[in-house]
């Protein structure tokens, strides 16, 4: 080894020679800004829900029983905060306990169609063949009717009752669940990890509920909120018509029915549950839209 080398072998490393050693970049997560509006349709729907479920004990009076003088405008009083109606009931009872027909039809009817349309749609997703065929061309020819119409054809056919809005509702959007999960699944059923569990041996009905179902069920909840909130206006449409839960019992739709004839004496009759029935769609529609890009796996890919 030469003089030279040694030299340059034996060199004292410089005191900054640390300083340029390549450091590694160090990347910060990225925060999630808030979506106020959001919050606020969050607390709104809670607050109704709250309140429809917790009616009993408030200090409500009956929604059926008149307290005072008919169409009289807010007062002090709390069960006349929101005005009477027309036969001198409290427009604030009467909100409160027809939220719970309303948002209790639509949310069981979302579920009970959110249950059977995913089922239906993996089973047709999944399998193929003669089963796919047949669930599809009834979920078509569901859908070949105006909803509308074949909520009030149901309703013409069965008697008016809390059963029957539950039976056209559900009939109305089962179709749309089917499709989605039928969608998400054919997503799903050609990923690799379906492919692995076959090589394994798995079963059909495992690989579909174990594999595939899992990750359907994502999709099909996020956009649950949006179904309840077309549920409701549906219900609203019905009870509006007379073709909804027969009086006394409230709804929405039908203090928006019995107000319509006084809305240039009383507006207060139907802009209270008009307003009503706004925010709580409002806020199901973006409670919705967030779950669903924040649930949704198809849009995170």
């Amino acid at each position: 080894m030469s003089a030279e080398t040694a030299g340059q072998v034996a060199a004292p490393v410089p005191a900054g020679g640390a300083a340029h050693e390549k450091r590694v970049p160090v990347v910060r997560p990225v925060r999630r800004r808030r979506n106020v509006l959001v919050w606020c349709s969050l607390a709104w729907i809670v607050l109704v829900v709250a309140a429809a479920a917790g009616a009993a004990l408030l200090p409500l009076a009956d929604y059926g029983a008149p307290i005072g003088s008919p169409t009289s405008g807010p007062s002090a009083d709390f069960n006349q905060w929101l005005g009477l109606d027309n036969l001198g009931r409290s427009v604030l009872s009467r909100v409160v306990y027809g939220g719970q027909v309303s948002l209790l039809v639509g949310a069981i009817a979302g579920t009970i169609a959110a249950v059977a349309g995913t089922l239906l749609g993996l089973i047709a997703g999944f399998f193929r063949g003669p089963v796919d065929t047949v669930i599809m061309y009834v979920t078509d020819a569901l859908l070949a009717f105006p909803p509308l119409v074949l909520l009030m054809a149901i309703s013409s056919i069965l008697r008016p009752s809390f059963g029957t809005l539950l039976i056209g509702l559900t009939t109305l959007v089962t179709p749309t669940f089917v499709r989605l999960s039928r969608a998400n699944t054919l997503n799903w059923a050609s990923r690799d990890f379906v492919l692995a569990a076959r090589n394994m041996g798995w079963g059909r009905l495992r690989i579909a509920f174990r594999e595939v179902l899992p990750n359907v069920a994502p999709s099909v909840l996020a956009y649950f909120p949006t179904v309840v909130a077309a549920l409701i206006v549906a219900e609203g449409s019905l009870s509006f018509l007379g073709l909804g839960i027969p009086s006394p019992t409230p709804s929405w739709g039908t203090m928006i029915a019995d107000g319509k004839d006084f809305l240039s004496t009383d507006p207060q009759m139907v802009l209270v549950p008009t307003v009503v029935i706004f925010l709580t769609i409002f806020a199901l529609n973006q409670c919705g839209d967030y779950a669903r890009h924040r649930f949704d796996r198809t849009l995170q890919q």
